[in-house]
């Protein structure tokens, strides 16, 4: 047994330490394990990107349009909220849809692995295996929103840098391996080994701590009337919708994701094992961007964050073109060396810039819909991103950017990057502060007051 120095059993220095401050608990462990595993499935996120590549015979355009399908799931996860918060399965609101969720993501990585042979039926796995990630990140998300109530903005802060720390460290471990993997076995073989990991979401919903609703079902509609109001009166406020319109135009400015990786793969003739490589790069860079937040700029206004970040990323985002053109060639920089570097630093930049998005939106919820109103802050990104990579597919097309033609994607580079800084005159429209939040109410029923896998912003931030 550790020990500190203070002669107190290691329980403490995990507590400060590990957990940055929270009270180690089975529940906290049920909770992090469901953000571990949304690390973890990006094992397939390669595999897919090839499936749809080499065995569909998708065309840039095509990958893009259909990434922008696959965030339907992420789009409708207020209404996901808004089952689990007004919908109690055998009594409760969290640990059965748990289990729901598990099941239904190992469901969908199987049937990759075995029966899908067409693009419609790749699209309607895929949609099934970010159906059961974005219902389990739903349950994360309300536990999340209901244990920073009473809290300081430092202390909410810390706890979402632990959430998305813990996604981090599950993209770590299976980074390198999704490209060696690929390489060695294929990509059913690797839709197989990440159809176990959702089991381990439904295994979580027994480490939840969550007190029976007796007699919620007589009122259900009642209570459900209760919900729609508050989220009404919830959306009616400034202080929500003038952030949540910010964040949208944030988010929705078009990518270039897709045609990208179409180039490294077809002209620069990057290969799994290599492009495994990158993300276990960019899966620690995704760490050290979470611990440079949580140790300098978690009380730094959002405002600020967001000003600088959005400006680096643009700026430095226009260095693919370095690549796009070959200048790196004539410097002596191999290809490699020059794709790894960008991308490490522009994935640093996107976690700093998002983690206080999190932050903001869980201090934003109301008591007894947190869920759902979580969810729809955290839906309105995603239906952005959505947007993104259609408007990526859409110029991708009309550049004449094919699997086999590149000569105009430096003019999608500079048209993506360039319009990131679109939002930033109404960059007036985030909180000059965090808003205070009420403390956590007492156990019992809730109260109402008034590539491109899973393309969720916790997997993927687009600064």
């Amino acid at each position: 047994m550790i020990v500190t120095e203070a002669g107190r059993p290691g329980q403490a220095w995990v507590r400060e330490r590990v957990l940055l401050g929270w009270e180690p608990t089975p529940e906290l462990g049920g909770i992090l394990l469901i953000y571990f595993v949304q690390g973890v499935v990006g094992l397939a996120r390669l595999a897919v990107s090839f499936f749809l590549k080499d065995e569909l015979g998708l065309a840039p355009a095509e990958m893009a349009a259909l990434a922008g399908l696959a965030a339907l799931p992420w789009m409708i996860k207020p209404l996901l909220g808004f089952v689990t918060d007004g919908w109690p399965l055998f009594g409760y609101r969290r640990r059965p849809y748990l289990v729901v969720a598990g099941l239904v993501s190992t469901a969908a990585w199987l049937a990759l692995a075995t029966v899908v042979h067409q693009t419609w039926s790749a699209l309607t796995a895929v949609l099934l295996a970010s159906l059961g990630t974005a219902l389990g990140d739903v349950i994360a998300d309300s536990l999340v929103v209901e244990r920073s109530r009473g809290v300081s903005q430092a202390q909410t802060g810390s706890l979402q840098a632990l959430c998305w720390g813990t996604t981090a460290v599950g993209g770590v471990l299976t980074a390198y391996f999704s490209g060696w993997l690929l390489g060695h076995l294929g990509v059913r073989p690797v839709f197989a080994i990440t159809a176990l990991f959702p089991l381990l979401v439904a295994a979580a919903a027994g480490l939840i701590r969550e007190t029976p609703l007796p007699g919620l079902a007589a009122g259900r509609w009642v209570h459900i009337r209760q919900q729609l109001t508050s989220i009404r009166q919830a959306l009616s406020q400034r202080a929500i919708l003038y952030p949540s319109a910010f964040l949208f135009l944030w988010q929705a400015t078009p990518s270039s994701e897709s045609a990208f990786f179409f180039f490294v793969t077809n002209d620069l003739g990057f290969q799994p094992e290599f492009l495994g490589r990158v993300r276990l790069a960019t899966s620690l860079a995704a760490l050290g961007g979470v611990w440079l937040y949580q140790r300098f700029l978690k009380t730094v206004p959002l405002r600020h964050i967001f000003l600088v970040a959005t400006l680096l990323s643009s700026f430095l985002g226009l260095s693919s073109l370095i690549l796009v053109t070959h200048l790196n060639r004539r410097w002596g920089i191999s290809d490699a060396w020059f794709s790894l570097g960008d991308s490490v630093i522009l994935t640093v930049i996107g976690e700093i810039a998002f983690l206080p998005v999190l932050v903001l939106a869980a201090r934003l919820c109301p008591v007894g819909i947190e869920a759902t109103l979580f969810a729809l802050l955290m839906s309105v990104v995603n239906v952005a991103a959505g947007l993104s990579h259609e408007l990526g597919a859409v110029l991708t097309a009309g550049l004449g950017i094919d699997e086999h033609h590149f000569d105009r994607l430096w003019l999608l580079v500079v048209i993506t990057n360039l319009s990131s800084l679109l939002p930033l005159p109404l960059i007036s429209w985030l909180p000059a502060t965090m808003p205070e939040v009420p403390p956590r109410p007492a156990e019992g029923p809730p109260t109402l007051e008034p590539l491109f896998l899973v393309p969720d912003p916790h997997l993927e931030p687009h600064p």
